[in-house]
C-alpha cells in the first residue's frame, strides 16, 4: 500500500525547493561579484588616470553589492502572495531575478510587495492567500497561511499555524534588535510607506514597534527615493550608544548600509560626549536662549582695547587706537561672515592702516621728498610680534571647544555673555576647564561652530575650488558612463550607475568614500532625511541642531510623550516642534503593543496615570504568563532578594535575556555584585554576545527590550529624575515576559 503524503508536507517540500533555488541564485550572484571584483583588482594601477578611476569606481560598486548580498542571508525570503491572476509572488529582503531577468523574489519595499502587509479579507488588493515562511538557517521549517479569498477556505493546501507574529514577539531576546520585516502589520506599513516630504511624528506607547518602524522607514525611503537620498544621505539619531549598538544590525539586514547612525552625544564630529549628570544644568543648556549666549560669547571675543596701545615694528613705534579697531571691527562684522573668516577682513584693514602710519613716520623721519617704494611695509607690520599679539587680543581665532571652555570656566566671560541669567544658573554652568564634554554641550558646540566658521582663512577658497572640481568630475563621469555602458552590461552591474556615484569613486589614489561616510565626518553636511528615535527627550537646542542638519525639514520623528524623562520635559509634540516647523507636521499613532504583556502594561499605565502622565493605551497582543510582582524588603535583605529573584526569572525565561535596572547611583554597586555571582554572563547597557544578564539604568535601557526585568528602588529612580515618573515608566515596560520590582523604601503611587 502506498503511503499518502500529507498536503502540508507536500507544500512544505515545494517551498523548501523554491527557497533552496533562491539561495542558490544568491550564491551565484555573490560568486559573480567576487569574480568581477577580483578581475578589476587584478588589473592594478595602470593606464591613464581616468582608467584607474574607472577601475576604482567599479571595484567600489562591486564591494557595495557584495556587502548587501552577504547581509541578507538570514531569512532571505519570508512570504508568498497568491494573486487573483494565478501568479505566486515571493517577498524577501532584496529583489532577485534569474539570468534571463525573470523575477524570482520581490524586495519588501517595492510597491508590488505592499499587499503582503496591507491586504485584508475585506480589502484583498488582489491577494487570495498570504503565506508566511518560517526559516531555520536556509531551510523552510514551517509555513502558515492567511486566506483572504473565501473560496480557498476549504483548500487542503492551506495551513494555519500558531502565528508568525506571536512567534516573533515571544522569541528570546539576544541583546541585538531584530528586524520585523516578516511581520510588519498594516498600521506600521502605512507609516513606513508615508511620503518623504514634511515632518512625520509617530507616537506610540511602549512595545508598539516605534524603533522598528523608524528603521524600516529609513530603508524604505532609501529604496524608493534612491536618487535623491543616495547623495544627500539619511541620518538616524538615537538616545545613547547602547541603543545604537542594539540596533546596528537591522538596516544591513534590510539591504541598506548607507545610513549615518549617531547618538545625540556623537553629532559633533570628534566629540564623544558623556551624559549630563545634573538635570538642572541640562535644562539650562537645553533652552533656546543658549543660542543667544553663544552668540554673545563670540561677539565678546571681538574686543576694543581700553585705550591707545603702542606696538613696535622694526624699531618704529606705532599706535593702535580704539576708534581704528572699532572701524575695522564694524566693517568685518558687516561682511556677515563667521568670526574666523571675518577676522581676515579685520586683520587686512588694521594692517593697511598701520602700514600707512608706518609709511608716514618713515617718510617724515627721512626728510621731505623721499618717495621711495614702501610696498614691503605691510609685510613688516603683518610679521611684527607686537602687532600679532595686539590684533589677537582684539580678535582671536577660535575653535568651538576653546570658546565654550573659556565661557564655562571663567565667571566673567559667562556673566558678560549671559547677563539675563540668574546668578544661581550661571554658577551651575561653571565647571573646570578640563571637564568632559556632555550631551547637553553638543548643541552648543555646534552653534559655536556655525558662528565661528573655519579656523583656516583659506577654507572658503578651498571649498569653492572643491565645488568647481566636483562640477568638472560629474561632467567627466557622465562622459565616462557613455563610453563604458557596454562594459557595465558585460560586468553585470545591477542597477543604474549615476554620474554622481561615479564621480565620488573617481578619486585616483584614494579609496571610494560613500556619501554616508563623508557625511559622518562633516559637521556642515545637510541630509535628505533625518530619523529621530526617543525624540520626546530632545531639548530645544538639540532640535535646533537637527533642523540645521536638514534644512528641507524632512523628518521622521518617533517617540512617546509619556516616556519623557529628560530636562526638556515637553508635554506635547506641538510644544516640542512648533518653534521650528510651526504647524507643518502631522501625527500618526501606533495602537498595538507587540512587546509587553497586558499584565505588565496595566501596572505601568497605573503608575504613569497616578503621576498625571498622558499615557496612550495601546492594546497588548497577549496577556502574558506571569503577573508582575512588587516586593518591599529590608535594606540588609536586598541582595539576597535580588539574587533569588534573578535565579527564578532565569529559569522562567529559559535562556533569554534578563536586565537588572537600577538607579544611576546604584549601577556600579549592582554590577560588581552580579559579576561576583555570574562572572562573564553579566554585561552592561544593552548586553553583548554570550551575556544573558544585563546591569543597566533606566536611561541606558530606553528603547531596549529584555525577556525579564528586575527593577530596583523605583522611588529612587523617580527622585534621580527630579520627580518625573517617565524613567520609571520606561523601565517597567522593557520586559517581554516577566517584571519583578524590589524596594527597600517607599513605593511611588500606583505600586503600593
Amino acid at each position: 500500500m502506498t503511503d499518502v503524503v500529507p498536503i502540508h508536507q507536500t507544500e512544505l517540500e515545494h517551498e523548501r525547493e523554491y527557497v533552496a533555488g533562491l539561495y542558490e541564485r544568491l550564491d551565484e550572484l555573490r560568486a559573480e561579484k567576487e569574480r568581477q571584483l577580483a578581475r578589476v583588482r587584478k588589473d592594478g594601477p595602470q593606464g591613464s588616470v581616468q582608467n584607474v578611476s574607472e577601475r576604482d569606481a567599479f571595484a567600489s560598486l562591486y564591494e557595495d553589492r557584495l556587502a548587501q548580498l552577504y547581509a541578507v542571508d538570514d531569512r532571505l525570503v519570508f512570504g508568498r502572495l497568491d494573486m487573483d491572476e494565478g501568479d505566486e509572488r515571493y517577498i524577501g529582503r532584496i529583489g532577485l531575478t534569474d539570468e534571463d531577468q525573470v523575477r524570482l523574489m520581490v524586495d519588501w519595499r517595492a510597491p508590488e510587495a505592499g499587499a503582503f502587509y496591507q491586504a485584508t479579507a475585506h480589502q484583498r488588493l488582489g491577494v487570495r492567500r498570504r503565506r508566511h515562511l518560517m526559516l531555520r538557517g536556509r531551510t523552510v521549517a514551517d509555513l502558515e497561511d492567511d486566506v483572504l479569498d473565501a473560496t480557498l477556505l476549504d483548500d487542503e493546501s492551506t495551513h494555519h499555524g500558531a502565528g508568525a507574529l506571536l512567534a516573533a514577539v515571544t522569541a528570546r531576546r539576544t541583546g541585538q534588535m531584530g528586524d520585523i520585516v516578516a511581520t510588519i502589520q498594516a498600521e506600521q506599513d502605512a507609516i513606513i510607506r508615508s511620503p518623504l516630504k514634511g515632518v512625520l511624528v509617530v507616537q506610540g506607547g511602549p512595545g508598539t514597534g516605534k524603533t522598528a518602524v523608524a528603521l524600516h522607514r529609513a530603508a524604505y525611503l532609501l529604496y524608493t527615493h534612491r536618487e535623491r537620498l543616495k547623495t544627500a544621505g539619511v541620518l538616524l539619531v538615537g538616545p545613547s550608544q547602547s541603543f545604537m549598538r542594539y540596533i546596528d544590525r537591522v538596516l544591513p539586514s534590510l539591504g541598506e548600509t548607507g545610513v549615518v547612525m549617531s547618538s545625540l552625544g556623537r553629532l559633533m564630529p570628534g566629540i564623544k560626549a558623556v551624559p549630563e549628570t545634573d538635570r538642572r544644568v541640562a535644562k539650562v543648556k537645553g533652552r533656546l536662549f543658549m543660542a543667544e549666549v553663544v552668540a554673545n560669547a563670540v561677539a565678546n571675543r571681538q574686543r576694543l582695547p581700553d585705550g591707545p596701545r603702542r606696538v613696535d615694528v622694526g624699531g618704529t613705534t606705532l599706535t593702535i587706537r580704539p576708534k581704528q579697531v572699532r572701524r575695522a571691527r564694524d566693517r568685518a562684522r558687516a561682511t556677515g561672515k563667521p568670526h574666523n573668516e571675518a577676522r581676515t577682513t579685520f586683520v587686512k584693514i588694521m594692517v593697511r592702516e598701520l602700514a600707512d602710519q608706518l609709511k608716514d613716520k618713515l617718510e617724515k623721519s627721512s626728510g621731505v621728498g623721499n618717495n621711495i617704494d614702501r610696498a614691503y611695509l605691510s609685510e613688516d607690520v603683518r610679521t611684527s610680534r607686537d602687532v600679532r599679539i595686539a590684533l589677537n587680543l582684539c580678535w582671536m581665532p577660535l575653535t568651538p571647544e576653546k570658546l565654550l571652555t573659556d565661557l564655562f570656566s571663567h565667571p566673567g566671560h559667562l556673566e558678560m555673555a549671559a547677563p539675563f541669567l540668574k546668578a544661581k544658573h550661571r554658577r551651575r554652568l561653571l565647571r573646570a576647564a578640563d571637564a568632559p564634554w556632555t550631551e547637553a554641550d553638543v548643541p552648543l558646540l555646534d552653534e559655536a561652530a556655525e558662528l565661528l566658521g573655519e579656523w583656516d582663512a583659506s577654507a572658503g577658497r578651498h571649498q569653492a575650488t572643491q565645488q568647481a572640481d566636483r562640477k568638472r568630475d560629474v561632467a567627466n563621469a557622465e562622459a565616462t558612463l557613455e563610453n563604458v555602458h557596454a562594459m557595465l552590461e558585460d560586468f553585470g552591474v545591477d542597477g543604474v550607475v549615476s554620474a554622481e556615484a561615479l564621480a565620488d569613486a573617481n578619486q585616483a589614489g584614494d579609496h571610494y568614500v560613500s556619501a554616508a561616510e563623508r557625511a559622518a565626518t562633516d559637521r556642515t553636511w545637510t541630509y535628505g532625511h533625518v530619523v529621530v528615535d526617543e525624540s520626546q527627550e530632545l531639548s530645544p537646542m538639540q532640535w535646533r541642531l537637527l533642523m540645521r542638519r536638514c534644512p528641507l525639514k524632512s523628518f521622521t520623528i518617533v517617540g512617546d510623550i509619556a516616556q519623557a524623562s529628560s530636562a526638556a520635559n515637553v508635554t506635547s509634540w506641538a510644544e516640542a516642534l512648533e518653534p521650528f516647523v510651526l504647524d507643518r507636521w502631522h501625527l500618526e499613532e501606533l495602537t498595538v503593543n507587540y512587546r509587553t504583556p497586558a499584565k505588565i502594561t496595566r501596572l505601568a499605565a497605573r503608575v504613569a496615570q497616578e503621576a498625571g502622565l498622558p499615557v496612550s493605551n495601546p492594546q497588548a497582543v497577549r496577556e502574558g504568563d506571569w503577573e508582575p510582582t512588587v516586593s518591599r524588603v529590608a535594606p540588609e535583605d536586598r541582595q539576597d532578594a535580588l539574587l533569588s529573584g534573578i535565579a527564578e526569572d532565569l529559569e522562567r525565561i529559559d535562556g533569554g535575556l534578563l536586565a537588572v535596572i537600577a538607579p544611576v547611583s546604584l549601577e556600579g554597586q549592582i554590577t560588581t555584585m552580579l559579576r561576583a555571582k555570574y562572572g562573564d554572563r553579566v554585561g552592561s547597557g544593552g548586553g553583548g554576545l554570550g551575556q544573558d544578564i544585563v546591569a543597566t539604568t533606566p536611561g541606558e535601557a530606553k528603547g531596549l527590550e529584555f525577556d525579564a526585568v528586575v527593577l530596583l528602588e523605583p522611588a529612587q529612580i523617580v527622585a534621580e529624575a527630579g520627580g518625573i515618573v517617565g524613567d520609571l515608566y520606561v523601565a517597567m515596560t522593557r520586559s517581554t515576559q516577566t517584571l519583578r520590582i524590589l524596594a527597600t523604601g517607599e513605593l511611588p503611587a500606583g505600586l503600593e
